[in-house]
Parts: structure tokens; sequence; C-alpha cells
């Protein structure tokens, strides 16, 4: 009979582990959370220091009947949930839930699922840390009081089957913000110009680009500005006046932590970041490799430490040396500006392979095409980020004549460093090397074409995934765990749109965005909930108690809604009278709001149930057929413009066309 039980989180994980630890170990799998606050109710008692309510979640009831009976068995029960404030929340409420005594119970946590470490965490195992589940109870009090407070107002005021919450409402006004950034742009015109030259001896020719006079840079922002240089400089004899030689390097990236895999792996791999975790918690919790089993391939995927462990540095140094040589080992010990502060040694690693030895190719045949893209670039990064640095060998020339100045800037690589197994999506280009190689200060050049282009300032981008789970970070809104599920939840509630890579604002997001703007203008502000998250590590830390954090939020957070309830009602906008008659009773209909933004509806409903799209006129003729130009939204709710006359007329633009540009 097994003396000891180990309870992981997911079953996924617990033939693994069975398999690492023997006979003497049952394994057990809790299937996630057991217990939490109820549904039904805000979950804590406000006249009684804020003390949470927990019941078992439903259908967790048959698991926990057979994880008491299998532990009453045990000497020993480990909790091995996952290495983060939640897993070690999970843990506390497991020992609660199934009446663990201190002297039977054990928290053990490990990095990767590989038999060295779980062995080793069993050697290791301690208390339940209580600051870190006190860290996450306050996390998910806070979180309730933004739901379930303020979300009922939206549905009183907007429509039912919406929600708030504290980081996705900041989500939400940065997609909003970044939209009125983009709609409120006006292009300024520049222009570019570029020189080509002959140098003697050579037969390609030179291509410089103008800089400005031989004082300073210069920009040119009209045609007549243009035509002025162009003058000066058409009939104008040029010379090379600096040839400059020098050394970059670039500096080998750091291990991926949950935000900049997310980031690259949206870039590079074209992966949503609710894919990319779903995908990085297969690997993490194990593959059947062929002769070897199931196991974990990468280490745990909620991290925002960039720190690696010692065991793995050697290991890493040990095969970088053996396949490229002592020259591609990394000299120096970079960390990221986070771990630099934190100037501790946390449980946390970077995400990297378990073993760097389980080259990508050795382990394909055993991984969804997927899950290979997915851990080759963990492999790779992980790889390049213990090599030496590159070198670039730079040229830069400046060439003069007419009273301006044209340079030309080259590089090549010296030594290829951490590029040998990774390069970066944003690799520059390395112009004509060979070419400006053989330009010295005695070239003699002559002016063979001159090139110039017209060009327009761009709106800022619209926000991707990547870019605003990069953002997020940045400001320090919400945590590894939280970007992947924020993002998703604006998406699904229909906020915002994902088309392509972009995310859109919809009609309906722009409600809810404004209405928490003018309600709860705190709970949106970015450096309030970086603020939240600043304190949520106080606590875990130890330094501040979870219910002062919980006892200060809450007061405020009633008066707003209070007040909200009030205000809101006093300015509810009644429903916009149209001039469409309805066909089946008389009656005008109104506009009114649904999933895809606005329709029409009878104000007779519900005698009269009639209702049908809403086209709102822009004022622009249609420039195929002359019709009116209408809004209407894709079925993801994006904007869009066609001709009121589809399918008559196939007329359709993304962009709000202008009077004068449709008519031409």
């Amino acid at each position: 009979m097994a003396k000891y039980l180990v309870i992981v989180e997911s079953p996924a994980k617990v033939k693994t582990i069975k398999k690492f630890l023997g006979s003497n170990y049952e394994v057990m799998a809790s299937n996630g959370h057991v217990r939490d606050m109820p549904k039904s109710q805000l979950g804590f008692d406000v006249e009684h220091d804020y003390e949470p309510k927990y019941i078992t979640i439903r259908g967790k009831g048959d698991i926990l009947a057979k994880l008491r009976k299998a532990a009453k068995k045990a000497d020993k029960v480990y909790l091995a949930t996952d290495p983060d404030r939640e897993g070690e929340a999970i843990s506390w409420h497991l020992s609660k839930a199934l009446n663990l005594e201190i002297g039977r119970m054990y928290r053990i946590t490990f990095n990767e699922i590989t038999k060295s470490a779980v062995k080793e965490s069993i050697k290791h195992a301690r208390a339940i840390n209580q600051d870190l589940v006190d860290a996450q109870q306050a996390r998910r009090m806070l979180d309730r009081m933004v739901g379930y407070r303020i979300s009922p107002i939206l549905w009183a005021k907007v429509k039912r089957g919406l929600s708030a919450g504290r980081v996705q409402s900041v989500a939400l006004r940065l997609i909003a913000d970044r939209e009125e950034e983009i709609n409120r742009f006006v292009p300024e015109e520049y222009w570019s110009l570029e020189a080509g030259f002959s140098v003697k001896g050579e037969k390609k020719l030179l291509t410089a680009k103008f800089y400005g006079t031989p004082k300073e840079k210069k920009e040119i922002h009209s045609r007549e500005e243009m035509d002025q240089v162009l003058e000066a400089v058409k009939n104008a004899s040029f010379a090379v006046t600096e040839v400059k030689h020098g050394e970059r390097t670039r500096k080998a990236p750091l291990p991926f932590t949950t935000s900049t895999l997310q980031q690259e792996a949206s870039k590079v791999l074209n992966f949503s970041t609710s894919k990319t975790m779903r995908l990085a918690q297969q690997l993490y919790e194990g593959i059947d490799i062929e002769g070897q089993g199931t196991v974990g391939i990468i280490t745990y995927l909620r991290t925002d430490s960039t720190r690696v462990s010692e065991e793995a540095s050697m290991a890493a140094a040990s095969y970088i040396k053996e396949v490229h040589g002592e020259s591609y080992l990394q000299t120096r010990k970079e960390t990221s500006r986070k771990d630099a502060d934190k100037k501790i040694q946390d449980a946390h690693e970077a995400i990297r392979p378990t073993d760097i030895r389980r080259l990508p190719t050795a382990v394909k045949e055993s991984l969804s095409r997927d899950q290979f893209r997915l851990y080759q670039l963990i492999w790779k990064r992980f790889t390049a980020s213990c090599m030496a640095d590159a070198k670039y060998h730079t040229i830069s020339v400046k060439i003069d004549g007419g009273g301006y100045r044209f340079t030309v800037a080259a590089s090549s690589v010296s030594f290829d460093g951490f590029m040998a197994v990774y390069v970066q999506d944003e690799e520059e280009e390395h112009g004509n090397t060979t070419l400006v190689k053989a330009i010295d200060q005695d070239s003699v050049l002559s002016l063979k074409e001159l090139n110039d282009a017209q060009h327009f300032t761009q709106p800022p981008a619209h926000y991707t995934e990547a870019t605003l789970v990069k953002t997020l970070e940045e400001l320090g809104i919400g945590r590894p765990s939280t970007y992947a599920p924020t993002i998703s939840t604006i998406i699904a509630r229909r906020y915002v749109a994902k088309e392509g890579r972009n995310l859109y604002l919809t009609e309906i997001g722009e409600v809810v965005n404004q209405m928490m703007k003018q309600a709860f203008p705190t709970i949106v502000e970015t450096d309030f909930t970086a603020n939240v998250e600043s304190l949520l590590d106080m606590i875990e830390d130890g330094k501040v108690n979870w219910k002062t954090v919980v006892s200060n939020f809450y007061p405020d957070l009633n008066e707003a809604v209070n007040r909200a309830e009030e205000e809101l009602q006093k300015v509810k906008i009644e429903d916009e009278v149209s001039d469409e008659i309805c066909e089946q009773c008389g009656r005008n209909m109104v506009i009114k709001y649904g999933p895809h933004g606005k329709f029409l509806a009878c104000p007779g409903f519900p005698d009269c149930r009639n209702t049908k799209p809403y086209l709102e006129k822009i004022g622009v003729a249609c420039p195929k057929c002359g019709k009116e130009i209408v809004l209407r939204r894709s079925s993801k709710g994006r904007k869009f413009y066609s001709c009121e006359g589809y399918p008559e007329c196939d007329y359709i633009s993304w962009k709000k066309p202008e009077a004068a540009k449709a008519e031409e």
C-alpha cells in the first residue's frame, strides 16, 4: 500500500509523476480549484472584517471524497500544485477541504516535471506559505468586488451578459485610447531623397540617403523644399568627406518569460496568447516521447523571471562548447531589470527546455506541428541566451556636395555568436557592405540619379495581442497568469474584435469604456491598477496585511457604485427614434444595441417583435452607384462601410470614405 499521497492540479501530470516516484507514492489530481466563494453572492462579510466565505465548487464533491479517502490512509500528504500564488492557494484550500493536520501535510514545488526536479522537491518539502495564499485571496476578492459590484450596472445600463473586471477594464481602455489616437491623427507630409553615385572602378551604383547639411540634419516637408535641394545638388560635384569604421555588439536575448513568449509566438508563429499558453501547458505537463515515456519538456510557463538555475546554465555551457566551440559561450551574466530590482533568487525560473540536449528535431515526431514550433522557439531562445553576443563591423560614409550631405551606412557580421541558433524577427538590413568597404576619402564619385519620394506620417498602429501584452507588462498591470484570460475575455464579450492580428474597439466596447471612465475613473486608471499589483506583491512579501488592502479598497468602490446607480440613471439615454416605419404596425422604429452593435426594433415589443438591421448613413454618396454609403458591422463587431444598395452594389471599405474621395 502507498505510504505517501501526492496531489497535483492536472490529471495530465499524474502518470508522469507517479513514474518518477515509484510504488510508495499514490499520485492524484484535484483538477484545479476545489473551493471558491459562492457564485450567487459577493462572497465575503463586509461587516465582519471582510472574512471570505468558501464553498466546495459544484462537481468537485466526488473528487474531494476520493482525495479524503486516500489522505486518511497516507502517512504523509504532499501538495504539489503549481509553483505560484494560485497554486499555493489551491494547496491551502485542499488542506482545509481535506482536514489535513500540520504534521502530515507538506507543500512541494517543482519548476519542471522531470525525475530529478520532482525527487528533489520531496527533500525540500515545506509548510504552506500563508503570505502567498493571502496575496491570492486579496487578488480574488478585489476582482470579485469590481466584477460583482460594477457588472450589474452595465447590465442595467447597456445589456445583460456584460462584465467589468479590474484588469480587463484597463485593457479595454488602452485599446479605446489607441483607437481615439488613431482617429484624431492628422498625417504630416515628408519627403525622402536617395542619390545614386557611380564609384570609379566599381560597377554597381552606391545608394546614399539625404541627411541635410554638413552642419545639421534636415527634414524635407514639401515639394517646394525638395525642388530647392534637387536644384542645388543635380549639377554639383560630390566628394567623400568621412569614412568611419567601427564595431557594434548585439546582445544575446534573455530567455523567455510568459510575456515575452506570448509576444514572440504571436510575431513569429502568429499564435494567439491563449493558444501559446495552452500549448506551453502541454509541453510543461508532459509529452509521451518514444524511448523516454512521458516527460515535461519545458519548465513552468507562468513566470516573470529570467533567472536560470545553475544546473541548467552548466548543462547549456557544456552543450554550446561541444557543438559550437568555447568562443560561443557567454562570459557575462545578463538579468532583466525586474530580476535585478528583486535582488532575490526566487523559486521561479525563465521558461526553458528541461534538457538542452533534447533537440527539437529529436522530439519532432512526438509533437504536434504547433507543439513542435513552440518548443523549437523556446529551445532556440534559451540556447541563444547562454551564448556570446554577436559582433558587427560597421562602416559609415559621409558624402558632401552642393551644400548638402548624403550618408551611407552598412554593417557585416564579424562574429555571429548567439545568431548561430536564433535570429530575431527584426534583424536590420545591412546594406551593400562589399561596395561600401571599397570606398575611401580618395574615391571619385559622380552623381548618376536622384530619386525623391513623397510620404505621409502614419497613425499609431492598432494593438495586437502581442503589443497589448507588452504594454500591460510595461505598465505593471496584471501578472503572467492574467494576460491571456484578460484578452480572451474582452474578445469573448465582444468589446474588442480581432481582425487579422489587430484588435479593434467595437461599438459595445466603446459604450462600456465610456461608462467605466465616467462612473469609475479610478478603476480604469493604469497607475491605480499598477499600484494594486504592487500592494499584492507586498502582501506576498509579508509587508502588508491582506485585509488592510481589501478594507481600504471596498468603501471607495462601494461609494462609486452607489453614485453611479443614481447618476447614470439620470443620464440614461432613451432609445433613439428613427425615420424607419415598422411594416407590421406602423410605429417609428427605435435604435437598440445588440452584440453586433445597433439594430432597429419596434417600440411595440412584445406585441410587435419586428426587427431589422440599422443602416447608419454617413452623408457620402457611393462612388459606384450614387446611393448612400452606410456604416455596417462585421460578425465580429468591427465597423466597415458599404453601399446601402448591397448586394446589388458591392462597394465596401474598412476606412470611412470622405465625400470628395467617394465622388472621384
